[in-house]
């Protein structure tokens, strides 16, 4: 039975990797899972300097997930460097880095200090607003998409993943534009814009106003959503969003993903990532498939 996939050259050992900015850089859960079961670890977004991230309260529980407005709070590229990569190098499994930054110039700078490191892939979170152009997300315009695309590529020495926002009238135009821009994989989707007001204190409950909705009611937009992407574009696509088990995580790949990225789960279950790849191979066990590549887009 094969789980193996391949995404731009890179080689994973099963599809099921962690979501960034749920699992850090998987110390923490290192104890819970083995981290040698997963296909990849998605860090947490690393920027050109440590980032101090949004006030509190910055997570409020809503029905079917959460609203977090975190702010990619990070410690910055020299202190990733130095603890978190040497710790991952330590397992058998792929290391993909998400990079987030305020202007084209600080993902570029991030990007060049992976370029001699050892990870497999980069992951660009265009989702942060672009303060130069007045606080739009990246992610929001495609021509920002496309422009910030071909900037990473031309100084990534690993192939380039831009992890797509939902909060756009029309996803495929977006993965259009990454994938103009040369792209060599996408991930979506990233955290639905969400507001929460405490009634009974009359204010709102994030700190922030406004935080990114993530967990199981996400989960069908979500999917739409690469199914959508997966007919707009022949680039590979890391589907998430709302994945608690398998199942979940079959209709992304039946969708059209290559691969799935498991999220706000890991917060109420430590173990959802292998839960996740054991029931994968249940159901190709149950099913008699052999080679998970046979599920990737067969739901047309």
């Amino acid at each position: 039975m094969n789980t193996k996939v391949t995404i731009a050259g890179v080689t994973f050992q099963n599809p099921v990797m962690t979501a960034s900015g749920t699992f850090g850089s998987g110390e923490e859960y290192s104890e819970f899972v083995d981290l040698n079961r997963l296909g990849a670890v998605v860090t947490k977004g690393v920027a050109n300097v440590p980032w101090p991230g949004n006030p509190t309260p910055r997570i409020a529980e809503v029905y079917g997930g959460m609203l977090n407005a975190i702010g990619l709070q990070n410690p910055g590229i020299d202190v990733f460097i130095s603890r978190d990569i040497p710790f991952l190098k330590k397992y058998d499994t792929k290391i993909i880095v998400n990079v987030c930054g305020r202007s084209t110039e600080d993902y570029c700078e991030v990007v060049e200090r992976l370029a001699d490191q050892p990870v497999d892939m980069l992951e660009i979170n265009i989702s942060c607003p672009n303060v130069k152009e007045g606080g739009i997300a990246f992610g929001q315009d495609p021509k920002a998409v496309e422009a910030i695309t071909k900037e990473v590529k031309k100084h990534a020495a690993q192939p380039v993943i831009m992890k797509l926002s939902p909060n756009v009238t029309d996803i495929t135009e977006m993965a259009k534009a990454a994938q103009a821009g040369g792209a060599d994989a996408l991930s979506l989707i990233n955290t639905l814009t969400g507001m929460k007001i405490d009634v009974q204190k009359r204010t709102f409950a994030i700190a922030n106003k406004t935080g990114g909705l993530s967990g199981p009611a996400v989960h069908p937009i979500a999917v739409r959503m690469v199914y959508q992407t997966a007919q707009a574009v022949d680039i590979p696509i890391i589907g998430m969003g709302g994945i608690t088990n398998a199942e979940d995580a079959l209709e992304f790949i039946l969708a059209g993903a290559t691969a799935v990225s498991v999220g706000t789960a890991n917060f109420a279950n430590p173990y959802a990532t292998v839960d996740v790849v054991e029931g994968i191979e249940s159901y190709m066990r149950m099913h008699q498939i052999e080679d998970i590549n046979e599920l990737i887009g067969a739901v047309r």
